[in-house]
């Protein structure tokens, strides 16, 4: 069994992952504690021991530390967790910049893509905070299941293979099992644009479609998925595993997933807005949806039929049955045609 040698740990980011991850920490033996951007959040996590906003019921041991004072809350730090929402992550990241050590390993477990810029997490990170040992700690993993201790497997994908076993001793439990990967920037896109299939999904759902309409949405967003990330220069094989369909089997089935239910709302007849101004949680679909479509995407010929449709119902308006036409309606191909060059 690989040594950690990790002792205590920052999580960054007091959502129901973050807090989740914190549980895994400190019942693993290591000093947590925990950030929130937010002081009055802190101190009422601190009162109750308990993430009533994000995680209910779970109650978070006396040993983890809660924090808003980002200017210690890192110091002596074996390891940080960043588990901040994509968009804000920048932001949060630049206040962190003189208070974490150049050389202290970061994992990251947000699942996103920034819009202004279309970097995946870890380049945000690393452009911010500077080169350091990096791994991206993505695949099937809703928070409220981890932290009541039901199994789930995971990979902690990066290039410096050292850390990836580092990271996976750190984490491991009876019930948390981690796979180490060497390919971070496919782990990170798969972790993304599942949550854009998810919002097809669940457009599904709230239409009614059937179990075979959602069963094609998701054979044939993978192959999207899959698609997109050869042309970044990732692994076809990565889409195939944890971190690609294991991620996007969860989030469009499950009634924890947040982008599954906003696309359900949608297909039931909501606009967008009113989804947004209902929800107290980050659905990161909608964002990488706009991202994927911006300027800075640069998606060339790489077709995305599903993630396109998906960009015109949040964003242009379309009707979702329209979009459902028009999907069914393209011009016939072979299934298998290209799949190898990841052009199918």
């Amino acid at each position: 069994m690989v040594e950690h040698g990790i002792k205590r740990a920052l999580v960054i980011g007091d959502g129901g992952w973050g807090t989740a991850l914190a549980l895994n920490l400190a019942k693993g033996g290591v000093a947590v504690t925990l950030w929130s951007a937010f002081p009055e959040q802190a101190r009422e996590l601190t009162a109750t021991r308990e993430n009533k906003r994000f995680l209910p019921g779970v109650p978070i041991p006396e040993d983890i530390t809660i924090t808003s004072d980002h200017e210690t809350a890192g110091h002596g730090a074996d390891l940080v967790v960043s588990v901040v929402p994509t968009q804000y992550l920048r932001g949060v990241a630049n206040r962190f910049e003189d208070a974490l050590p150049g050389d202290v390993p970061l994992v990251t477990a947000t699942k996103g893509i920034e819009i202004e810029t279309f970097k995946t997490p870890s380049q945000i990170l690393e452009e911010v905070l500077g080169p350091r040992p990096m791994c991206v700690l993505t695949g099937p993993s809703h928070a409220e299941e981890v932290a009541l201790g039901k199994p789930c497997s995971v990979v902690a994908a990066s290039l410096d293979e050292a850390f990836a076993r580092r990271v996976q001793a750190v984490f491991r439990s009876n019930t948390f099992r981690l796979y180490t990967h060497g390919d971070p920037v496919g782990a990170e896109l798969a972790a993304a644009l599942k949550n854009v299939i998810a919002i097809a999904a669940g457009i599904s759902d709230g239409l009614d479609l059937g179990d075979n309409a959602k069963a094609a949405l998701l054979t044939r967003g993978i192959v999207e998925i899959a698609r997109f990330g050869r042309s970044r220069g990732s692994q076809s094989e990565t889409f195939f595993g944890l971190a690609g369909i294991g991620d996007l089997v969860t989030t469009c089935c499950s009634r924890h997933s947040r982008n599954r239910a906003v696309g359900e709302a949608i297909g039931r007849g909501q606009t967008l807005a009113q989804v947004l101004a209902a929800t107290k949680t980050v659905a990161e679909g909608v964002w990488t949806a706009k991202a994927l479509f911006g300027p800075e995407a640069d998606l060339g010929d790489v077709s995305m039929p599903i993630c396109e449709q998906v960009h015109a119902v949040l964003f242009d308006g379309k009707d979702p049955q329209e979009a459902v036409f028009d999907l069914m309606n393209r011009a016939p191909v072979d299934e298998m045609h290209g799949l190898s060059e990841g052009l199918a």
